[in-house]
C-alpha cells in the first residue's frame, strides 16, 4: 500500500466534505470525526527508499505541529488536525515513530485541512445555516449516539437531519442556499419572515411589499421558500406562491354548456362549483387533441397538462363519471397516467398499449430524458407497453402524430357504444376516413 501524502489526505477530506456539508450544516453541532488512515511504509518500503520515507513522516509532522509522538493525547482544538504516531521497531532500521491516522474532529477542522472552494461553500453554507435556525427555528444540540457514529473518511454523512423540518430544509436545499448571492439570500429571508408574521391568505406575488419580488422570482426561489415556511411552522403562507391552478376543458355535448360556452379555461375552484353532469371524461396529455374532439354526447374533454393532471382530480364532478386518459407511448406518459390513477383509481388508459405502438413504428422519435421509475398504478397491458418502449431504446410515440381519424375511431371505441357520438342525434358525427367508429 502507498504512503497517503498530505495532497492525497487533503483530496479525500474535500471529497467528504462535499458528501456531507448538506447534513453538518442541518444540525447546530454536528458530531463529526473523520479519521483518515495514512498507511505508512513498511520495513521494506522504508529501505527501497529512506529519503523518500522521512519526508513523507515529515510532511505529516508538519501537519500535527508542533508535533510529538504522544499529541494526540493533550488537549487540542476541534478545528486543528490531529495525527495518531505509533513506535515501529525494526530490525535493520531501528525504532522510528510513524504518522498512523489522520484525525479531523469538527466540520470546521475538515473544512480548513482540504481547503479550496468546498472549504469556501462549507463556511458559507454554515453561516447561514445559523442564520435560519436563528430565524424560523432551532434543533437539537447534538445527535443521538444511534445517529453520530464516528466514522472513516469514505463513510457517508454522521448525522441526521430527520424529525426537524428547519434541519431539513437545510439539508435538501443545500446547494440552493450556497448558490444564492449575499442579497438574494437576504430577500429569501426577508420574504419568508414577512409571510410568516403577515397571514393574509391568498396574495399575488406583485401584491408582496417587497422590492424585487415578483412572480419570475417565486419561480425561481419557491422550493426555498416552501420549505422555510413550512419550517417555520407557516406552511399555509405559501399560498402566496400559487395562483389557483387553472384547466382548460372543452364541454363536448352542447346540452352541457352554460350560455352555449364550450371551451372553458377556469380555476379549478370556479370549475367544481359548475357540476357538470359528464358521463364520460376525456383527459388528453395534448392539447391539440382536445382542441380537435368533436361534439360527443354526455362527454367532456380535459387538458391535463402532463405533471399537472393532479388538478383534474381535485374536480368533483370528475369523479362520478367513467374516466379515459390518453397520452403519450413514453415513460412520462406512464408516469404521468400513473399519478392520474392514484387519485381515481378508476381511470381507463387509451392509445398506450404495446400494439399501437408497433403500429406507428415509423412515427417514433427518441425520448431526449426518459423516467428511469417503476409505476405500481400501471396495468398489465401498460407494463408491457413501458417495458417495450425501453426495450426499443426509450422511444417515444406523441400523441398529435398518432393520425386523427385512427385516434378517433379507438376512442369510441373505447367509450362504448353508448358513447359514441355518431348513435346520438343532431350532434355531429366524428369525421373518420375509415367507416363507422368503432367498427
Amino acid at each position: 500500500m502507498t504512503m497517503l501524502t498530505v495532497a492525497e489526505a487533503r483530496a479525500r477530506a474535500r471529497k467528504r466534505l462535499r458528501s456531507s456539508m448538506s447534513t453538518w450544516a442541518a444540525l447546530a453541532e454536528a458530531e463529526v470525526s473523520v479519521d483518515i488512515t495514512l498507511h505508512p511504509p513498511t520495513e521494506r518500503q522504508v529501505l527501497a527508499d529512506q529519503a523518500a520515507a522521512m519526508d513523507w513522516a515529515t510532511s505529516w509532522r508538519a501537519i500535527d505541529a508542533p508535533g510529538h509522538a504522544d499529541r494526540g493525547r493533550h488537549v487540542r482544538a476541534l478545528d486543528a488536525p490531529t495525527v495518531d504516531w505509533g513506535e515501529r521497531s525494526w530490525a535493520r532500521v531501528g525504532r522510528q515513530q510513524i504518522p498512523l491516522r489522520l484525525h479531523l474532529r469538527s466540520p470546521d477542522a475538515v473544512a480548513d485541512f482540504a481547503g479550496g472552494d468546498e472549504a469556501r461553500q462549507w463556511r458559507r453554507l454554515r453561516d447561514r445555516a445559523a442564520t435560519i435556525r436563528a430565524r424560523f427555528g432551532a434543533v437539537p444540540s447534538t445527535a443521538s449516539a444511534e445517529d453520530s457514529p464516528t466514522v472513516s473518511a469514505e463513510d457517508g454523512p454522521t448525522v441526521s437531519a430527520d424529525g426537524d423540518p428547519t434541519a431539513s430544509a437545510i439539508k435538501a436545499h443545500a446547494k440552493r442556499i450556497i448558490g444564492l448571492s449575499d442579497e438574494e439570500f437576504a430577500t429569501v429571508l426577508e420574504v419568508v419572515t414577512w409571510l410568516r408574521d403577515n397571514p393574509l391568505g391568498s396574495l399575488r406575488p406583485r401584491q408582496m411589499p417587497i422590492r424585487g419580488v415578483d412572480s419570475k422570482w417565486f419561480e425561481a426561489h419557491r422550493s426555498l421558500v416552501t420549505a422555510l415556511l413550512a419550517a417555520a411552522g407557516h406552511a399555509e403562507a405559501v399560498d402566496v406562491l400559487d395562483a389557483e391552478p387553472r384547466i382548460r376543458l372543452r364541454l363536448l355535448d352542447p346540452s352541457l354548456r352554460p350560455a352555449g360556452l364550450s371551451d372553458i379555461s377556469a380555476q379549478v375552484v370556479e370549475l367544481n362549483t359548475m357540476k357538470i353532469a359528464a358521463r364520460i371524461v376525456f383527459v388528453f396529455e395534448n392539447l391539440e387533441s382536445v382542441l380537435a374532439m368533436p361534439d360527443w354526447p354526455g362527454a367532456v374533454a380535459i387538458h391535463g397538462s402532463g405533471y399537472a393532471v393532479d388538478t383534474v382530480a381535485r374536480l368533483g364532478w370528475v369523479r362520478g363519471a367513467r374516466i379515459l386518459y390518453w397520452g403519450d407511448l413514453d415513460s412520462h406518459g406512464f408516469a404521468i397516467l400513473s399519478r392520474l390513477r392514484r387519485h381515481l383509481p378508476q381511470v381507463e388508459s387509451v392509445l398506450m398499449d404495446e400494439a399501437t405502438l408497433l403500429e406507428h413504428r415509423d412515427l417514433w422519435v427518441p425520448e431526449p430524458k426518459p423516467h428511469t421509475g417503476t409505476f405500481s398504478a400501471l396495468t398489465g397491458t401498460e407494463g408491457r407497453a413501458l417495458t417495450r418502449i425501453r426495450a426499443e431504446g426509450d422511444v417515444r410515440l406523441e400523441q398529435e402524430r398518432i393520425p386523427w381519424s385512427a385516434a378517433l375511431e379507438r376512442l369510441a371505441a373505447s367509450a362504448g357504444d353508448d358513447d359514441d357520438p355518431s348513435t346520438s342525434a343532431g350532434l355531429d358525427r366524428p369525421a373518420t376516413s375509415a367507416g363507422d367508429l368503432g367498427s
